[in-house]
Parts: C-alpha cells; sequence; structure tokens
C-alpha cells in the first residue's frame, strides 16, 4: 500500500466536528493514541519482563494504524499528502546526518 492510498482511503472513514478545518480533533487523536503505544510498551516491560510476542506485536501494531490515522487526518487538514510529509522527513534527517547533526535539540538543526 502507498501511504498517499492510505491517506485517500482513511479520509473516507473520518468523521469529525468541521472536517477539513479543524487542527485540534486530529492533534488530540494523535496524542491520545500515541498514549496508548507507550501504555502498551510500559505494561510489556512491567508485566512481561520486555517479552515481545505475537500477540503483543498484533496490538501494538493496532494501535501503530491508530497513530497514522491520525497522521494522515492532521496532514490532510494541513493539504499536506502523507507523501509529502514522509519525504520532507527523510530530506530533514539525511541532511541532518550529511552534517553530523542528528544529535542536539531543535527543530532546525
Amino acid at each position: 500500500m502507498q501511504l498517499n492510498d492510505y491517506q485517500r482511503d482513511s479520509r473516507t472513514t473520518a468523521r469529525y466536528p468541521d472536517l477539513g478545518s479543524n487542527l485540534i480533533y486530529p492533534t488530540l487523536g494523535l496524542a491520545g493514541e500515541a498514549g496508548e503505544v507507550a501504555e502498551k510498551v510500559k505494561k510489556l516491560i512491567r508485566d512481561r519482563n520486555g517479552v515481545v510476542d505475537e500477540r503483543f506485536k498484533q496490538d501494538l501494531a493496532l494501535e501503530l494504524g491508530d497513530v497514522l490515522w491520525y497522521v494522515a487526518q492532521l496532514s490532510a487538514e494541513l493539504g499536506l499528502t502523507l507523501d509529502d510529509v514522509g519525504r520532507m522527513n527523510l530530506e530533514k534527517l539525511k541532511s541532518r546526518s550529511t552534517r553530523g547533526t542528528l544529535h542536539g535539540e531543535g527543530d532546525h538543526r
């Protein structure tokens, strides 16, 4: 599956207030879903000594899918495609790697 295909298809399932001009809803959803991913990993460490099995992988994949859905919606609200976002991210990381600035702070290293 291509990122833009996912974004287009996921958009057909978007149901929230002011769809098309609402940055807040998908941003809050993204934060919530990212928290659920972190919570599952925390419980894996606490309850299962960090042992990853197939069930954990499947459960986490479902949560990561929710994260992806909200990233797709937030990107759409901004008029960006997931391909745009992915390409921009790789360009940024390659530039930082070339300049030796992968470590450190700030958006514009």
